[in-house]
């Protein structure tokens, strides 16, 4: 977690790729971005099963806090790690693959075991996508069809920032070789976009990766954002909950609610879907999960004034923060939310015995006080 008074940074050491094509593994230094990560696998015919919207983040600090695409049969990030090397607390090299004990709460370890130098990730062929997008779709519609909406795609995401219509549905598609595909004028009743478009409906569009359903390589659609796109609104906070898919509209219907709050701050609120997975400290742990995020700008009012608000709301329905994202509730009031919390806390005591690796962050978040 990069809120810490230290930091170690991997720009200095070899960005390689070493790919196994009998294990279908590709295992990188931890600081490559996943952009570069992406064009190394494109050009050996490969691919990764999910990418986050933005291709800035690194292979270990997108895998560490469980950061995710969206997709209903796609898990985040972390999923696709099989294999970790840490430098843990007394300076040794550790090693660790699927399949070894406690490897399942290892992954999401969100820093506090150890300096993780390598990740190995599962690979696939690689393939195409088109991306698709539709506007002003009714909240109505999406509450009525969230399950038909979000499975209408491979990778499906809503936009909006609260006001009488969801303002964008961005639609990606794996391109099959049989493909026969038409542009259609409408989806859900939303009208096709005819141009480039941004989440922030104000911002330009031509940062975002090719959209108006033209194919393209897996690692120039999967992400909102092109490689050359630092980020996508520059000097913004962000915050993200993920709930139980079963709650999905409700918990949606909650932060409606909250539209005058938020209005202040808000530059776009997107919902994805990810798969379960078995991993400990993942935001997906054992459920089916709906992630709703808040882009805002940068002011000390939204972790001040609006996150509280937005938490409470969303109480009812056990929400589990983004480990990278901004959040107010504490080590406490999470622990029921991940039934392997006390599992993780034992297994950081063991690696790092003299809490090396923990900063206020971890402390108030995970360990306690």
């Amino acid at each position: 977690i990069a809120d810490s008074a230290e930091m170690i940074a991997f720009d200095r050491m070899p960005m390689d790729v070493k790919i196994d094509r009998e294990a279908g593994t590709a295992t990188v230094n931890a600081g490559m971005r996943y952009a570069e990560l992406g064009r190394a696998l494109e050009r050996e015919g490969l691919s990764l099963p999910n990418t986050a919207s933005l291709p800035h983040i690194t292979a270990a600090g997108g895998t560490a806090t469980a950061t995710h695409g969206s997709g209903d049969k796609r898990q985040n990030l972390a999923g696709a790690v099989s294999g970790l090397e840490f430098v843990t607390a007394e300076g040794d090299l550790l090693r660790v693959e699927r399949g070894d004990p406690d490897f399942a709460g290892m992954v999401v370890h969100i820093g506090a075991l150890g300096v993780v130098t390598r990740v190995t990730f599962d690979v696939q062929p690689t393939y195409r996508v088109r991306q698709e997008v539709f506007l002003d779709l009714e909240w109505d519609v999406l509450y009525a069809q969230f399950d038909e909406i979000f499975r209408s795609g491979d990778s499906v995401s809503i936009f909006t920032d609260y006001g009488e219509t969801v303002n964008e549905l961005w639609v990606k598609t794996i391109v099959k070789d049989d493909d026969d595909w038409q542009p259609r004028s409408e989806l859900f009743g939303g009208r096709a976009a005819t141009v480039q478009v941004h989440p922030v409906m104000r911002f330009d569009g031509t940062v975002c990766t090719e959209q108006l359903g033209v194919p393209g390589a897996w690692i120039d659609r999967m992400p909102h954002f092109v490689e050359a796109a630092l980020t996508d609104a520059g000097n913004e906070m962000q915050a993200e909950y993920m709930l139980d898919r079963r709650h999905a509209v409700d918990g949606i219907r909650a932060l409606r609610e909250l539209a005058d709050l938020v209005e202040p701050y808000i530059l776009a609120a997107e919902f994805r879907t990810v798969a379960a997975d078995d991993l400990w400290m993942s935001s997906s742990y054992a459920r089916e999960t709906v992630c709703l995020h808040y882009a805002t700008r940068a002011d000390a009012g939204v972790p001040g004034t609006m996150l509280p608000v937005v938490e409470a709301a969303l109480a009812p329905f056990a929400p589990r923060p983004h480990w990278g994202k901004l959040f107010v509730a504490t080590a406490d009031e999470l622990e029921p939310r991940y039934p392997k919390m006390n599992d993780f806390r034992a297994l950081a005591d063991r690696l790092d015995p003299h809490g090396k690796f923990r900063n206020p962050y971890l402390i108030e978040k995970v360990f306690g006080a």
